[in-house]
Formats: structure tokens, sequence, C-alpha cells
């Protein structure tokens, strides 16, 4: 028998083989930067990472926000309400009005806050969105990359008085 002349193999087109060197995109909703790129030691004896948990920086923030004058308290009314019932008992959340968004260098924050008659409402918001973003950097090490801050309500000096005058004498 003659020799068989060789077959040809269909080669794969290169749209075939070729994969997108593309990595995936993160998610648009995420306000912080979650890629992990490599870290540098600050000790370079030692080596490890550090995971700062979300309750960590929501507390910083907590705190930072309520040592700004002109905020009577943070929370919309239903946490304002549920944090009275806290306080009652000594379980005080320094959390409460707060809520961060933590990635591997940075954070953001959304805080909710009541401001206290009559003090400027958009200068107290200015003074708790730096308090907070100076305590997360200084404090966590984290960049802040934004805080918001949602003013839910004034406080009037007259809310605190329990005594109704009475209609009747």
């Amino acid at each position: 028998m003659p020799p068989q002349p060789p077959t040809q193999q269909s080669q794969p087109q290169p749209s075939q083989t070729q994969q997108s060197q593309t990595p995936p995109k993160a998610s648009s909703t995420s306000r912080v930067d979650r890629s992990s790129g490599p870290r540098t030691p600050t000790d370079s004896s030692t080596s490890g990472t550090t995971t700062i948990a979300d309750g960590v920086v929501a507390k910083v923030a907590g705190i930072a926000a309520r040592e700004v004058p002109g905020v009577y308290a943070l929370g919309g009314g239903g946490a304002r309400m549920m944090g009275a019932i806290r306080d009652a008992i000594n379980a005080t959340d320094v959390g409460q009005g707060v809520n961060v968004e933590v990635g591997e260098t940075q954070a953001a924050a959304d805080i909710t806050i009541v401001v206290e008659y009559p003090a400027p409402v958009q200068d107290v918001a200015s003074n708790v969105r730096a308090a907070v973003s100076g305590a997360i950097s200084k404090l966590v090490g984290l960049e802040v990359v934004e805080v918001n801050v949602n003013v839910d309500d004034v406080h009037l000096p007259s809310d605190d008085s329990d005594e109704e005058e009475s209609r009747v004498s």
C-alpha cells in the first residue's frame, strides 16, 4: 500500500484559544477599594495581615461623631428608641447611627445625627465629617474615601421637659 499523506488536524482559531486577560471588574456598588495588593510589613522581620472588623471602624466613627459640639444623638428615630432601652440596661451601642464599609486600605462611613438647636446644621455636619475622617485615619490607619452625614432631626430644648402644661387648673 502506498503511504497515506498525513492528515491535517484542524487548528483552533485564535479566538477559541485566547481568553481575556482582563480581571473581573469590582462591584459598582462598593465605595472602597477591596482589591488585595502587595503589602509591605512595617517591620521587615515579621509579616502577616491585619484584619479590621467593620464594627471597630463603626465604633471609632461613632465616638468621634458624638464628641462634636452640636451633636445631640446619633441614629434615626427607631435606633434612638432602641438606644434608650440599651442605655437603661447599661449596654450603650457607640456604633448606633453609623454604617461603614471597610476595604483592604480604605473605608467609607454613613453617619445619621440629630443636631442640637440652635447649632448651625451645615457647620455641625461639616465638623462631624472632619472628626470621623480624622479619627478613622489616625486610629485605624485606613484612607477615608467618603463620609456621608445625614441629619435626621433637630433636638429642641423643650423636647427634654417631661412636664406638660395643664390645660385645666
